[in-house]
């Protein structure tokens, strides 16, 4: 067992992050929590990466890694399958106007937690941020069934992972 004086303080960083700020946003982000990531990545001189993970879809996770894919639970080929990410889209360019050099978008799949974690891994990103919990009902069932997104990712990155709680709270 470690004795007190063998306890050594973290190592301090020195060095700013040089990876893309993730931005997780839901079907109905909210203009504080894209303009709050914005500023972020903005003051961090980073590029915003905004992701929205497809509820309508999972991540078939139990094939080896080489040949994952996407499928849809939903089967049928339906145009409306667009619409929900199109409307995020739009509530994003609304916001921040049209993505470019500044801030990009991404649809994922899977569990939200787990998609957002590869989608930091595989970007190297600099930093997580999602939204806090939401007021309602509903929301409540969502996170008793499914857990919060933003305890879940914190247990599953060496990044660091900003929860900014929604307006009001």
């Amino acid at each position: 067992m470690d004795s007190p004086k063998d306890v050594r303080p973290p190592p301090v960083v020195t060095e700013r992050p040089s990876g893309p700020v993730v931005l997780g946003v839901g079907w109905e982000p909210s203009e504080s929590l894209i303009r709050s990531g914005a500023s972020l990545a903005a003051q961090l001189d980073a590029h915003l990466i905004c992701a929205y993970v497809d509820p309508a879809s999972y991540l078939t996770e139990w094939e080896p890694a080489a040949s994952r894919t996407s499928a849809s639970l939903d089967p049928a080929v339906n145009s409306e399958t667009d619409f929900p990410s199109s409307h995020v889209r739009g509530v994003l360019q609304d916001v921040l106007g049209p993505p470019g050099e500044e801030w990009s978008f991404r649809v994922l799949n899977g569990a939200v937690a787990q998609a957002l974690g590869r989608l930091a891994a595989s970007t190297d990103a600099s930093l997580l941020i999602v939204g806090g919990q939401r007021p309602g009902g509903l929301a409540a069932v969502e996170r008793m069934l499914e857990g919060s997104v933003g305890v879940n990712l914190a247990g599953l990155q060496r990044r660091p992972v900003l929860v900014i709680p929604p307006p009001g709270r």
